[in-house]
């Protein structure tokens, strides 16, 4: 492992503004892009910003990026019409939707997973400046309060992945099966089944590209102090295992409500620990070759930063790096976007005083990496060389 010592030499950037179509947005405070920190070689840039509350990515066949959101409501397209690395539009596709920041892009069509229904906008490319009415694909998502925003992926097998986290910060909802789960069916909504259970909740997930074996990460439960539980990152070899929630976390630590109701030895335990609190979220293995080749195959992950812990950690991107199923280590890739703490440091509560909080990662044509910002709406770009 090695530790990251590197600023990137130059000064402050905005990315020209792009037009925005069908919202008002009012700029985000600069991010002082000369203070963050990345392997040597690597660059930062804007490449959108006026994107509220952006959330999960995915990347259209035309080479449209779609951002989803959480607060805002919307879903967004993104279009470099001149190919310079920069948005030069952003559309707002669709609006008034609760929570929806799970999308996934499949032939043409996007879906949008909006809380209790999994939407779908067909021919969408050729219609970002009218939108058709969505098709709605599943509406059987139970509702409650809780984690109720998602996660969209297509896997290997051309199922549609969706998560379905707790309801709570700890429970046992025997009522409602789907609960703390990973939930999997064909694009059209039908043979729906429970892929994974014991999942509090996961906010990012992708599939190894030679193993095709789903990696996942999952927050833990609030209430154990500072330092215990580390969030998760798992991975799920087969259908049909139990990670634990509520029963015992990150593998070794019984709940003291709920575990003597399941031992932990009857429990999936995690791949890597990946903090306590960290809040990691979005995440994608790296196929593309404009990075040095040691990342190929490696997993970023998306790490949005503790909102209770006394000393806040997290707001950056992590590198992991695995063998078959373990991982041979796990890395700060971008950091210095925290810089502060918001609250009291020594009570619960705390919140971390960030340029911004990293949501969700995705991999373009060319190699880079975007990395979408839920604080100031922003979509950052990584690149190697150039």
């Amino acid at each position: 492992m090695f530790t990251i010592a590197f600023a990137i030499p130059f000064l402050t950037l905005l990315a020209a503004v792009p037009r925005q179509t069908g919202q008002t947005a009012q700029p985000a405070p600069p991010v002082p892009l000369e203070k963050l920190k990345l392997p040597p070689g690597f660059r930062i840039s804007v490449f959108a910003e006026g994107v509220a509350s952006a959330r999960q990515m995915a990347m259209g066949a035309k080479g449209t990026v779609f951002v989803g959101s959480r607060a805002a409501r919307r879903v967004y397209a993104l279009v470099d019409r001149n190919g310079d690395r920069k948005a030069d539009d952003v559309k707002v596709i669709a609006d008034g939707l609760t929570q929806p920041s799970g999308i996934a892009f499949r032939e043409g069509s996007l879906y949008v997973a909006a809380v209790t229904r999994i939407l779908r906008y067909d021919d969408i490319e050729n219609r970002l400046d009218a939108p058709p009415d969505p098709v709605v694909v599943y509406d059987k998502i139970p509702a409650a309060q809780g984690h109720t925003w998602k996660y969209l992926g297509f896997g290997p097998d051309g199922l549609l992945y969706v998560p379905v986290g707790a309801p709570c910060n700890i429970c046992e909802r025997l009522d409602e099966p789907q609960f703390a789960t990973i939930l999997r069916m064909k694009p059209d909504g039908t043979n729906v089944e429970v892929f994974a259970r014991g999942v509090r909740n996961t906010v990012g997930f992708d599939w190894h590209p030679v193993t095709r074996e789903l990696w996942f990460t999952d927050n833990g439960r609030d209430g154990l102090g500072d330092d215990v539980p580390n969030d998760e990152l798992n991975v799920a070899q087969a259908p049909g295992l139990h990670f634990g929630f509520p029963y015992c976390h990150q593998g070794n630590v019984q709940d003291p409500e709920f575990g003597d109701r399941k031992p932990c030895s009857e429990t999936t335990p995690p791949a890597q620990f990946m903090g306590p609190h960290v809040a990691a979220i979005g995440m994608r293995f790296y196929t593309g070759t404009m990075f040095p080749p040691e990342y190929r195959n490696a997993m970023f992950i998306a790490q949005h930063g503790s909102w209770n812990r006394s000393e806040p950690i997290g707001y950056r991107v992590m590198v992991a790096k695995v063998d078959g199923r373990k991982v041979t280590s796990l890395e700060p890739f971008l950091d210095g976007f925290l810089h502060g703490i918001r609250g009291t440091p020594t009570a619960r509560g705390a919140t971390g005083d960030a340029y911004a909080r990293p949501s969700d990662v995705m991999m373009m044509p060319d190699g880079s990496l975007l990395i979408s910002d839920d604080q100031g709406g922003r979509i950052f770009r990584v690149s190697y060389g150039r």
